[in-house]
């Protein structure tokens, strides 16, 4: 059975969503295809953040001496799962040469711009008012445990100053006093006022309701296969439930667009970052706000009824299974530095695990390939999928349309690792 659309979209997490709904509202019939359902990935147990503040990539100076401390310790905060994998040592090499202070520079300048765009873009569905998903702007708090943490979250606080996202210092009551009075052993803390919060489920799927309503057709259970190729176009989706005939295809599949992409010959070098989070039933005395454990590189977000904690990156290759040691590791760091929360007595709601679709140098695929003259790829978000999903679907609805972006994105270029 074969089928015809303007576009279609492979992926229905946050990235693909939102471009269908800004392909949508510029007149195109696009076609969403998940080999799973909408928002069954990343996009549903992640932190819920919309965070300019976290603009510096991954890839920054100082992270290769920090990461050999911590990558062969399965309950640091970063950990790579050892295995014979040739994609993942030649990720690790572009990874350590993306590491200047030059890429640093600059890569934090346009990931803070895609995420303002972002927040922006946010506060009109909000304001849209015909689905919720607990959006507020109330900032977010960064605590240390210690005085090597606190030092270097001042010196990123410093950097995000030079590209524009502000932030306050706090010393240990001034924390005190933005948690309402609970009780922490941080020495300090960062606040940025420009940061957001969501429930990511609620605002993946109101979004994939809404686009319903636009006429998308959203085929979930559908897993692509190949492609149907004529020249340098892609002029079809082979999936398992027939093809899909289409003048543009957008790649937005999150980790899994490497194994997509190499049936059409193409290298993303994407890998599968897994994070893990607990959501818990919110208690009545919680978080009015939502807090970086520093050290821990986690995160804990009220979001409606839930409170929930998530963090880690565990490069394991395409691997959902949950390692409770990692797990523990995480909440240990939520209860030393929020005791006055008694998460052994919360009834959990889950505990999950998802893969983040991470580049070697911190930064997304964004943009034609150079291989095939229409199809756009958008993926390698890593742990900012929510935080620069609409900014995204807007630039991928620009590049078709063939509209004026609204930033530069050479940066983000799919075709500069090959």
């Amino acid at each position: 059975m074969t089928s015809k659309t303007d576009v279609v979209v492979i992926g229905a997490g946050s990235i693909g969503v939102n471009s269908a709904y800004f392909l949508a509202e510029q007149g195109y019939h696009v076609t969403l295809l998940d080999k799973d359902d909408v928002c069954a990935g990343s996009s549903w147990g992640n932190a819920g953040l919309i965070v300019p503040s976290h603009s510096l990539p991954l890839a920054s100076p100082g992270v290769i001496s920090q990461g050999i401390r911590w990558m062969f310790n399965p309950q640091s905060p970063f950990y790579i799962k050892p295995r014979p994998s040739l994609a993942l040592w030649k990720w690790l090499w572009q990874f350590r040469s993306a590491c200047t202070e030059e890429h640093q520079r600059e890569g934090a300048m346009v990931l803070r711009e895609i995420s303002d765009k972002s927040m922006e873009l946010y506060s009109l569905f909000d304001d849209m008012g015909d689905f919720g998903f607990c959006f507020e702007r109330k900032g977010i708090i960064c605590l240390y445990a210690t005085k090597n943490g606190y030092e270097h979250g001042v010196k990123e606080a410093d950097l995000l100053r030079k590209i524009g996202v502000q932030s306050e210092d706090l010393d240990k009551a001034a924390v005190i006093e933005k948690l309402n009075g609970m009780e922490t052993p941080a020495i300090a803390g960062t606040y940025f006022a420009g940061d957001g919060h969501l429930d990511p489920a609620d605002f993946v799927t109101g979004l994939a309701r809404k686009i319903r309503d636009k006429g998308v057709e959203i085929k979930t259970q559908t897993e692509v296969k190949g492609f149907k190729r004529i020249g340098r176009k892609v002029v079809g989706v082979e999936t398992d439930r027939g093809v899909v005939s289409a003048d543009e295809v957008v790649l937005a599949a999150g980790s899994w667009s490497p194994g997509i992409a190499h049936s059409l010959g193409l290298d993303l070098p994407i890998q599968a970052a897994k994070g893990y989070s607990v959501s818990y039933k919110k208690p009545v005395h919680s978080l009015n706000i939502p807090v970086m454990l520093a050290e821990a590189k986690a995160a804990v977000t009220p979001m409606g009824t839930m409170l929930r904690v998530g963090g880690t990156l565990e490069l394991a290759g395409l691997d959902l299974s949950i390692n409770k040691k990692r797990v523990h590791a995480l909440l240990q760091a939520a209860k030393y530095l929020l005791p006055a929360i008694n998460f052994d007595a919360l009834p959990v709601i889950k505990t999950w695990a998802g893969l983040r679709p991470t580049t070697p140098d911190g930064l997304p695929l964004l943009g034609r390939s150079k291989v095939f003259d229409n199809l756009i790829i958008a993926a390698g978000h890593a742990m900012m999928g929510i935080s620069m999903g609409p900014g995204t679907g807007l630039l991928v609805a620009q590049e078709i349309s063939g509209e004026r972006k609204y930033m530069d994105t050479t940066m983000f270029d799919p075709n500069r690792f090959n």
